[in-house]
């Protein structure tokens, strides 16, 4: 008689363990994808950077938009001159990323061809 009781004490507790463990592993799955969606616009934003500094260090008209092309769409790309250097600063906003804004941005500096 004691073991029965036992098995009824037990009951349901397998979908206990599992309404808890559930929304855990939702929550480590979120933030891994969050985690890849920012490494990946980095990666964009570094790729979009160095293209439009060389792009701007052989005298191209329009280095941004080579940023934005290679960086996406939503990438802002900001292009200065200093003397014989070039330096493109690439930004674009994390997609996907829960409970706020996160933003990505890249530099890369190249030396102008005479």
């Amino acid at each position: 008689m004691s073991r029965s009781r036992g098995v009824d004490r037990e009951r349901g507790s397998v979908t206990a363990e599992l309404a808890v463990g559930l929304p855990a592993v939702v929550l480590v799955l979120v933030l891994v994808l969050g985690v890849a969606a920012a490494g990946m616009t980095q990666m964009r934003c570094a790729d979009g950077a160095r293209a439009a500094a060389r792009a701007a260090a052989l005298g191209a008209d329009a280095p941004a938009d080579d940023a934005r092309r290679v960086a996406g769409g939503d990438a802002r790309a900001v292009v200065a001159r200093d003397g014989p250097w070039v330096t493109v600063t690439v930004s674009a906003d994390v997609a996907g990323v829960p409970g706020g804004r996160l933003r990505a941005s890249a530099t890369a500096v190249a030396r102008v061809e005479p």
